[in-house]
């Protein structure tokens, strides 16, 4: 399994208690199972744990991608017994079996079930060959059970949904990108830096968003028919504009460093501001990272926009009168004018 959101503490246990919960009621009722024998019950809990996921959609997902992936192996596996029943090598008809699992496993689509090919061809050959029938139908009927127990459980005991955690994680981004401009205006104000520390700025925030959109786009996926979203259908709207909002400041910070620094032959960065601008470049880009380091909905977000366009208004006029006003000046205003129109879009 994944390790997904809210997945430490007490997100693992209760997870843990359904994943044991659910093993158990499939093996208790596996006997039960119409069409499968019951010296094959033990296939039901594993149904179970190969369907419980962080997400309820996963789950869903997950265990219908095994049960094709499944009966693709049987496939197979009948093959390779209609091969060994033809008088055919065991030997060759194993090699087959699993060399065109893993073939046929390269098929994206098949997601989780691509592992499962193989592995059940060469079941039903091994395991199955006295009765291939009962075996197959046994296996990939007490599997599905399994999986619905699996899916059961996720659901009706207290459904995972990590809205919660995922805003947690967009303000841990928007701190993230503050830092970033904090940074790069500090590197201004010393005049250079090294080209491995101007990389690391934007590298970092560019791992950071990565992370932090994946698990935001996670915490969507288990909103997705879960009971429990209803009443958190707002929450999930505000985490999806901060996100898109996040994803083009960073953007716009990337621009911006971009604009700001050049690699030289000495491996220094050095801005590109002409220097009557510095000071005031250093002001817009600070008045710019106190407004992305605005919490949500405060009271003086719409002050620190105003505060920011003014500064940036400031620099750009003095690049007008200072006559440097060249592609990269032109860009890094462009990049800090995004970043506030972002940051208000937010609120909006």
């Amino acid at each position: 399994m994944r390790r997904g959101q809210e997945l430490d503490g007490p997100g693992r246990v209760l997870l843990a208690v359904k994943v044991a919960l659910a093993c158990g009621l499939a093996l208790h009722f596996a006997p039960y199972v119409p069409f499968a024998a019951d010296e094959y019950s033990y296939y039901a809990p594993l149904g179970a744990l190969v369907s419980m996921y962080p997400t309820l959609m996963r789950s869903v997902r997950t265990g219908l991608q095994t049960l094709v992936g499944v009966g693709l192996g049987i496939l197979l596996g009948t093959g390779g017994l209609a091969l060994v029943y033809a008088g055919g090598p065991a030997l060759l008809a194993l090699a087959l079996v699993v060399g065109l699992g893993v073939l046929v496993g390269a098929f994206r689509w098949l997601g989780a079930g691509r592992d499962w090919i193989a592995m059940a061809g060469m079941f039903v050959l091994l395991i199955g060959g006295g009765d291939p029938d009962e075996f197959s139908v046994s296996y990939l009927v007490t599997l599905a059970f399994g999986v619905i127990v699996g899916v059961a459980v996720n659901l009706l005991i207290v459904p995972p949904l990590h809205l919660t955690y995922a805003g947690r994680r967009l303000s841990q981004l928007r701190d993230a990108a503050a830092r970033s401009l904090h940074d790069l205006a500090d590197l201004i104000e010393r005049g250079d830096g090294p080209q491995e520390e101007i990389d690391g700025i934007v590298t970092s925030l560019r791992r950071t968003a990565s992370a932090v959109s994946d698990d935001v786009l996670d915490a969507d996926e288990s909103a997705r028919g879960n009971p429990r979203s209803r009443r958190h259908r707002e929450e999930r709207r505000t985490n999806d504009r901060r996100r898109r909002a996040l994803e083009r400041t960073v953007f716009a910070i990337r621009s911006l460093s971009d604009a700001l620094f050049r690699d030289t032959p000495s491996e220094e960065g050095e801005p590109t501001a002409p220097e009557p601008t510095q000071r005031t470049l250093v002001s817009a880009i600070r008045a710019c990272a106190d407004l992305v380091a605005t919490p949500l909905h405060d009271e003086q977000t719409e002050d620190l926009a105003n505060a920011a366009q003014e500064a940036l208004d400031q620099y750009l006029a003095e690049v007008r009168e200072s006559g440097a006003a060249d592609a990269d000046a032109v860009t890094v205003g462009f990049c800090l004018r995004r970043v506030i129109d972002s940051a208000r879009s937010v609120d909006a």
